[in-house]
C-alpha cells in the first residue's frame, strides 16, 4: 500500500535563496555573539579588538559579493542595515582602540593582565612560575605611578605670586607622568576595576586546579589585586576628589562636530547638529506656549512655572505609586483599543509588571522607565534625605505619570518590544533610539492630538516631558559642540524645563558620561517627529488607516525611520544609499 505524506520538504539552499539577507544577518549575529562570549574573560584586550576587526572586515567583504540588483525591497533594506551595522561597528571599534591608547600611560598593569587572560582564551597551559613572574612587578609599578601622579598633582596646584621684593622660587622639576583630565581619571579608575575583574577570573580558573599554581601565584596575585584596588581608590578620591559613596562629578568628554556628524550619518539623519538644535528650539517654544495656555486654564495667567509647581504637588501618597502606575496603564490600553489606533495582542496586555527603583538606582534613573517587561517606578524611599524624598515625589507626580506610563508600556515600549520579538526578530540587532525612543515619543504627540489629557494638570505633565525631550537635544548637542558646560546643562533643565535639582543632575551625569552615543538623547524627539511626518504622509495621504499604519511600523523592527519609510512606500534603493529624507522640511 502506498501512503501519501503531506510533509514539508526541507531544502536549506532553497530557504537561503528565498530569504538570503535574513540568513546572512542571522549568521553575522551568531558570529558576533560567539566572539563576545569567547572573549568575555579578557575585556577589550588588544587581541580581542584585533579579532573583532577581522570579523567585521571579513563580513564586509562577504557583503560586497551580494547581487544587490536581485534583492527584493525588503532584502535591500536588510542589506543596507547590515552594511550600516558593519561600518558603524568598525568606526566604533576605532574609537575604542583610540581610547585604549589615550589611557595606556595610566594603566601599567593592563598589558600583563591581558596577556594572561588572552593565553587562557587560546587554551594555552599556564606555567605557574612564569605567571608569578609576570604579576610580581605590577604592584610596584602601580605604587610608583601613584607617586608620580601625586607629584604631578602638587605641580598643578595654583601657586601664590611672590611678595614684593621676594625672588620667585625655582621652577619645579618636570613630572614624568602628567595628570589625566578629570574625565579620564574616572575612566582610568573604571578600567582598573575591569582589569582587576579579568585578573580575578583568570586566577579562579586555575587556583586549586593546577599543581603548584597557588604556591607560585597566590602572593603576587594578592599584592596586585590590593594595589589595583588602592590605585582605583586613589584616583577617585585623591585625584578626582570623589570621596566614599559620593556621586560622580559632572564630567564628560566633548566629541566635537565631526564625530557628531559621523554618528548622525550612521543613524540615517541628514541634518547638521546646528539644524537639529534649531528644530528642538522651535519645538521647545511651542511647548512653552502650550504651557501658558494650560496655566491660564488653572487660573494662573501665563505663569506656567507656577502651574508646573502646583502640578508637581499632586504627588501620590507613600505606598500607592505602584497601584497608580497600573491604573494609568489600563487607562492607556482602553484608550487606544476603543479608538482602533493599534493592535494590542492579549498576551502583551496581560504580561507586563512593575518594579520599584532603589535609592541608588534613582541616582541615574530618577524617573519611571521600562526594562524587560517591567515598568520601573521611581518614588521616595525611607532611606532618602527628606529633601530628596520630596523632590522625587514631585518629579513623579500623578499628572506626570499619566504621560509617562503610556510611553513606557502600551502603546509605547512594551507593545513595541512585544512586537519586535515576534516580527523580523533578526532586525533587533539594528535597534536605533530614533525608532525605539522615537516610537514612544511619537505616541506622546499622538495622544496629545487625540485629547488623551483631560485636565490642565495632565496637559502640564505631558508638556513637561515634551519640553524635556527638546532640552535633551539642545543641551547634549551643545555640550558636544563645546557650547555648553555641565553646570549650564543642569541650569537649563531646572530653570527652563522645571526639573528638580536631584533629577537634573542625574540626567546630565548620564548624558555626558560617555557610556553610549550622545545621539540617544536626540533620538526621542527627532524620532518622534520622523514618525509623525511619516504618519501624515501615509495616513494623511490615504494609503493606510491609522491602525494599519501603526501595525505595519511595528512589524518592521527597530530600524532607522527613513528605512521604515522606504519599506512602506516601496522607495527605490541603491547599495550605496545615503539618507536624504528631510522629515522636518515643513516644520510644524
Amino acid at each position: 500500500m502506498l501512503f501519501a505524506f503531506a510533509l514539508p520538504i526541507f531544502l536549506p539552499w532553497a530557504s537561503a535563496r528565498a530569504d538570503a539577507m535574513r540568513a546572512r544577518i542571522e549568521h553575522f549575529q551568531a558570529d558576533t555573539e560567539l566572539l563576545s562570549r569567547h572573549w568575555s574573560i579578557s575585556g577589550d584586550s588588544e587581541s580581542e579588538l584585533a579579532r573583532e576587526r577581522k570579523l567585521l572586515n571579513d563580513w564586509h567583504a562577504r557583503l560586497e559579493e551580494v547581487d544587490f540588483a536581485g534583492l527584493s525591497n525588503d532584502e535591500a533594506i536588510d542589506y543596507l542595515l547590515l552594511r550600516n551595522k558593519l561600518e558603524s561597528s568598525l568606526s566604533g571599534l576605532a574609537k575604542r582602540e583610540e581610547e585604549r591608547r589615550e589611557l595606556a600611560a595610566w594603566l601599567p598593569a593592563r598589558g600583563a593582565i591581558d596577556a594572561l587572560a588572552d593565553a587562557r582564551v587560546r587554551g594555552e597551559p599556564v606555567v605557574p612560575e612564569k605567571a608569578a613572574g609576570a604579576l610580581a612587578p605590577l604592584a610596584e609599578r602601580l605604587a610608583k605611578l601613584q607617586e608620580e601622579l601625586n607629584a604631578a598633582k602638587e605641580v598643578a596646584k595654583p601657586k601664590k605670586a611672590p611678595a614684593e621684593g621676594e625672588l620667585p622660587k625655582e621652577k619645579p622639576t618636570p613630572v614624568k607622568t602628567p595628570l589625566p583630565s578629570p574625565y579620564d581619571v574616572l575612566r582610568v579608575a573604571e578600567a582598573t576595576g575591569e582589569s582587576a575583574g579579568s585578573l580575578k577570573r583568570w586566577f579562579e580558573n586555575h587556583d586549586g586546579f593546577t599543581p603548584e599554581f597557588s604556591w607560585w601565584v597566590r602572593e603576587p596575585y594578592d599584592r596586585t589585586i590590593k594595589a589595583m584596588e588602592d590605585y582605583a581608590k586613589f584616583l577617585r578620591e585623591e585625584i578626582a576628589g570623589v570621596k566614599g559613596k559620593e556621586e560622580d562629578p559632572l564630567l564628560g568628554k566633548v566629541i566635537g562636530e565631526e564625530e557628531l556628524q559621523r554618528q548622525l550619518r550612521f543613524e540615517f539623519i541628514p541634518y547638521t547638529p546646528a539644524e537639529l538644535i534649531a528644530v528642538a528650539e522651535r519645538e521647545f517654544s511651542w511647548c512653552e506656549e502650550q504651557m501658558k495656555a494650560a496655566a491660564l486654564e488653572m487660573g494662573l495667567g501665563d505663569e506656567w512655572k507656577k502651574a508646573l509647581a502646583r502640578t508637581k504637588l499632586r504627588y501620590v501618597k507613600p505606598g500607592d505609586q505602584e497601584k497608580v502606575a497600573r491604573e494609568e496603564g489600563r487607562e492607556a490600553i482602553d484608550f487606544v483599543r476603543s479608538r482602533q489606533l493599534v493592535t494590542v495582542p492579549p498576551d502583551c496586555e496581560e504580561w507586563w509588571g512593575t518594579r520599584m527603583l532603589s535609592t541608588d538606582e534613582q541616582k541615574h534613573t530618577p524617573y519611571a522607565a521600562y526594562a524587560g517587561h517591567d515598568m520601573l517606578i521611581a518614588y521616595a524611599n525611607d532611606d532618602m534625605k527628606h529633601a530628596d524624598k520630596l523632590m522625587t515625589m514631585r518629579g513623579n507626580s500623578r499628572p506626570f505619570m499619566h504621560n509617562v506610563v503610556p510611553h513606557e508600556l502600551i502603546p509605547g515600549h512594551h507593545l513595541q518590544n512585544f512586537m519586535a520579538a515576534r516580527h523580523r526578530p533578526y532586525r533587533r540587532m539594528f535597534g536605533t533610539p530614533f525608532f525605539v525612543e522615537g516610537w514612544a515619543l511619537y505616541w506622546e504627540m499622538r495622544l496629545w492630538d487625540l485629547g488623551y489629557h483631560d485636565t490642565p494638570e495632565e496637559k502640564i505633565g505631558a508638556l513637561f516631558w515634551r519640553m524635556h525631550r527638546c532640552a535633551r537635544i539642545i543641551i547634549t548637542l551643545k555640550f558636544h559642540l563645546g557650547e555648553m558646560k555641565p553646570k549650564e546643562m543642569v541650569t537649563f533643565l531646572t530653570d527652563r524645563v522645571g526639573h528638580e535639582a536631584f533629577g537634573a543632575k542625574s540626567e546630565v551625569r548620564r548624558y555626558i558620561k560617555g557610556d553610549y552615543s550622545p545621539l540617544y538623547q536626540a533620538g526621542y524627539m527627532l524620532g518622534g517627529l520622523q514618525i509623525r511626518t511619516l504618519h501624515k504622509e501615509v495616513v494623511g495621504g490615504g494609503r493606510m488607516t491609522e491602525k494599519e499604519f501603526h501595525d505595519a511600523v511595528l512589524t518592521l523592527g527597530p530600524i532607522p525611520v527613513e528605512l521604515v519609510r522606504a519599506s512602506l512606500l516601496g522607495a527605490p534603493l541603491k547599495p550605496n544609499y545615503v539618507a536624504g529624507w528631510k522629515f522636518d522640511a515643513e516644520g510644524r
